[in-house]
């Protein structure tokens, strides 16, 4: 079933009605001063996830850093931890909103808001996907969680081969889902001239119709935007996307000046990539290409019709997958690379 229509619907729209009383109460419809259509959406999005079993926590990993988590209210010893890594395009609530109610019902979940997303800030000068990765470690650590597996998407996924490759005793296993890790910088080129805009236009849109050019881009079967006001989208902008634009335009310039690493290191834990066959941001042969690289620990699986964001568009196929792969059933057993099978599954 579709879990965007059916999962939680109870809960869902619980949420709507406490989010527009919780407005109405406080006054809060007042038109020239606050952002009212996406505050609405935003608050109901953070109740579905208190209402899914997660709370919000903060951590000072020093004076000069903090990250912001969604973890799960209790943490079973009979679940797996898995930790959630966002890419561009808002914080980790509005990526993951159509996958943490099916997750948390097979794992103990770390959402956290990546460094200049979301309420995770730093004055530090660090904006490598290394400095990302080191402070989400640390944080985790704090929390007391020792082993865990991630699941990550976009940039995200260069976070997370980072958390792999330094804390290979930690990390049990990894997924990774339309990522450019591996990328060649003639790919990156190439890919750059087909999209036919300056990446920082496309991932931090100023304007309503940018927004909607990168949803579109993103998205193959349908056009979530379409209904959507541009008072709305200029909202989700000034609060998602402006706040620390600063520090994300970095993040990014050094994405971009950084040169391929040649000799990307070959993680030690089973591996599974998961790409939507139409991905224009992203094209489906970086993911065998980084397959092959990886070796016979790593695994690909295609979903058929699913663009870049393969997580909104399919998000019960990619939780199917997740939830399998991490729990170790046995339809989903590591193949070994030579087997023509992993380079042609379709789910």
């Amino acid at each position: 079933m579709d879990s965007t229509k059916l999962s939680h619907p109870f809960t869902f729209y619980l949420s709507t009605a406490l989010a527009i009383f919780r407005y109405l109460q406080t006054g809060f419809f007042c038109l020239k001063r606050i952002p009212i259509f996406f505050t609405i959406v935003d608050t109901v999005i953070s109740l579905y996830f208190r209402l899914c079993g997660l709370s919000p926590f903060t951590i000072d990993l020093d004076d000069q850093t903090t990250m912001h988590f969604w973890t799960s209210n209790h943490r079973r010893f009979n679940k797996p931890n898995l930790v959630m890594i966002h890419g561009y395009g808002g914080d980790a609530r509005w990526q993951f909103v159509y996958q943490v109610g099916s997750l948390s019902q097979n794992f103990n979940l770390y959402v956290p808001d990546l460094l200049f997303f979301g309420k995770s800030s730093s004055k530090r000068s660090g904006r490598t996907d290394t400095f990302q990765a080191r402070c989400l470690a640390d944080c985790l650590k704090r929390l007391g969680v020792d082993r865990f597996s991630v699941y990550s998407i976009s940039y995200g996924g260069f976070v997370a081969y980072r958390i792999a490759e330094i804390f290979p005793e930690e990390v049990e296993k990894v997924v990774i889902v339309s990522s450019g890790v591996g990328s060649s910088d003639d790919q990156i080129e190439e890919q750059i001239k087909k999209i036919g805009r300056d990446p920082a236009a496309v991932l931090l849109p100023e304007h309503p119709q940018d927004l909607r050019f990168l949803v579109n881009l993103s998205v193959y079967k349908c056009k979530p935007l379409r209904w959507l006001p541009d008072i709305f989208l200029q909202e989700f902008i000034n609060a998602m996307v402006n706040h620390q634009r600063k520090e994300k335009l970095e993040l990014l310039e050094h994405l971009l000046a950084k040169k391929a690493d040649i000799s990307l290191p070959i993680l030690t834990q089973e591996t599974l990539l998961i790409w939507g066959d139409q991905d224009n941001v992203f094209p489906v042969n970086l993911a065998y290409q980084l397959q092959r690289h990886l070796g016979p620990r790593s695994r690909v699986k295609i979903i058929k019709d699913i663009g870049h964001a393969a997580n909104i568009e399919s998000p019960d196929a990619v939780n199917d997958l997740i939830t399998s792969f991490v729990l170790g059933r046995s339809k989903w057993d590591i193949p070994s690379v030579s087997e023509k099978s992993s380079f042609s599954q379709v789910y």
